[in-house]
């Protein structure tokens, strides 16, 4: 089991100070499902039981996002989620928010020849289960953040109103969904260290909203 840590004060002033030196222009940081889908990404065994995991442990509304990693047995090693903050929709950011809670919740793995644990991101929004750019930029944000981090790219997942959907996959389910009650935590997972709420990806998404 890997325990979470707190970023060094270096760190974090290297994910800030990443911002301003980011294209002008935000489209350019998404991926299109197309893009996605050629893109290689590791596909889940068993992505319901991911997700209800995820879900539960959580409790995710819209507006949140949960990254979580992966052992190469699909087993769930750390987890953190936190809330994204009223701004445009931009991948740099997003990869920001994002490497700030992975380098919290679990070291990196850039020593490896290839990496190991996957990361996946699940995020829970308003609106129906087709792919917007809001969902371009989360998938720019995580595969640019799990190179950062020495991980593999995992699955980009939505939860709204409808359900839960693996974009890129065509793969989803009714339940969980935005409204839909915590299910009981899956015997066969290993205990994980309380979940991380806000923190630094929080901090990240406000001083680059307030720019």
């Amino acid at each position: 089991m890997t325990f979470g840590f707190a970023p060094s004060s270096a760190a974090s002033m290297s994910t800030s100070a990443d911002l301003p030196a980011a294209s002008a222009n935000p489209l350019a940081r998404m991926l299109e499902p197309a893009e996605w889908a050629a893109a290689g990404i590791p596909l889940l065994r068993n992505p319901r039981e991911v997700v209800s995991g995820l879900h539960s442990r959580h409790r995710p509304k819209p507006a949140t996002a949960i990254v979580a990693v992966l052992d190469p047995d699909e087993r769930l090693r750390a987890s953190a989620s936190f809330i994204r903050r009223p701004s445009p929709a931009d991948g740099w950011m997003f990869r920001n928010a994002l490497l700030a809670q992975l380098r919290r919740v679990i070291p990196h793995d850039l020593r490896r020849r290839t990496p190991v644990r996957t990361a996946v991101l699940l995020y829970c929004r308003e609106g129906d289960a087709r792919w917007t750019e809001e969902d371009g930029a989360w998938m720019w944000g995580l595969r640019d953040a799990c190179t950062l981090h020495g991980l593999r790219c995992g699955a980009y997942i939505t939860l709204t109103r409808d359900g839960w959907q693996v974009l890129g996959e065509g793969r989803g389910g009714r339940r969980p969904n935005t409204d839909s009650a915590p299910e009981p935590f899956a015997t066969s997972e290993s205990p994980l260290p309380i979940p991380r709420t806000g923190g630094a990806a929080s901090e990240v998404l406000r001083r680059a909203a307030a720019r």
